[in-house]
């Protein structure tokens, strides 16, 4: 159903069994997938929006980039089938011609968060209430951003981590560990994460020995990396760990003066 209030371009694109609540917004540049529902006052633009997903009341998609050199070249936003955009967020176009700012499948941006211009959110990441990201942030699969944490822009967020509400990060977070402060830095692995993703037992040692190694104080990163590769069951999780920190641009958070506090008997 289409409320008769709807303003909706003459350029849009409407699937199947489309609901648009009153006084929403549908500007240029919009399709909208099968079973698409966007609620009352939201404003999408320059947009394609996946099979089942909900925008809802004062969601705001596809705006303007909040980035000085953006010049008006077309761009946009692609938000994943079933995703869930809750009230009053935030999603970006784009800046640099025919680019997008990307959210994946399943995922859940909760009221206020904020998503900025040319970010990529991969598949089933949840974002609490406030979260906020800066531009060209990547975030993996899986990851959960707690409320009110904030994150600098070009960094990166590993797969299935958490990062605890609050938290503020300016270095790149490793995937699976759940991290917290500011800046946000590990304190262990996201066990309860991993298991509810069915990552086995073993796997989940071995990823938690490997990021003791990598918090230690007896070695430095490049050691560290080394003495996983040598002494660590290398399964795809390690893999992708040390791929990660290996790769990375801005460096990744890892040490504090604090001491690692997750013992074994917390897994």
């Amino acid at each position: 159903m289409i409320d008769k209030t709807a303003i909706i371009s003459s350029d849009a694109k409407i699937g199947a069994n489309v609901e648009i609540g009153p006084y929403a917004i549908i500007g240029e540049h919009v399709e909208l997938g099968d079973n698409v529902k966007i609620g009352a006052h939201a404003h999408v633009e320059f947009a394609k929006i996946g099979a089942g997903a909900v925008i809802s009341p004062f969601a705001s998609i596809g705006g303007l980039p909040q980035d000085l050199g953006y010049k008006n070249e077309l761009t946009g936003v692609e938000i994943g089938e079933g995703t869930q955009i809750r009230e009053f967020c935030t999603i970006n176009r784009a800046s640099g011609e025919g680019n997008v700012t990307k959210v994946g499948a399943r995922c859940l941006l909760m009221a206020y968060t904020h998503v900025a211009h040319n970010c990529v959110l991969e598949d089933e990441v949840i974002m609490a209430n406030a979260a906020t990201i800066g531009g060209h942030t990547h975030v993996g699969r899986g990851a959960f951003l707690g409320g009110m944490s904030v994150f600098h822009q070009n960094l990166r967020v590993g797969e299935m981590a958490i990062v605890s509400g609050a938290s503020a990060a300016r270095l790149d977070i490793p995937p699976y560990v759940k991290a917290e402060g500011m800046p946000a830095l590990p304190m262990g692995i996201n066990a309860i994460g991993l298991r509810r993703r069915n990552i086995s037992k073993a796997d989940r040692d071995a990823l938690h020995t490997a990021i003791r190694i990598l918090k230690s104080e007896q070695f430095n990163t490049t050691q560290a990396l080394e003495e996983i590769e040598k002494t660590v069951t290398m399964n795809e999780y390690v893999v992708k760990l040390v791929e990660f920190i290996r790769t990375s641009k801005r460096g990744v958070a890892l040490k504090s003066s604090k001491n690692f506090v997750q013992s074994e008997s917390e897994e």
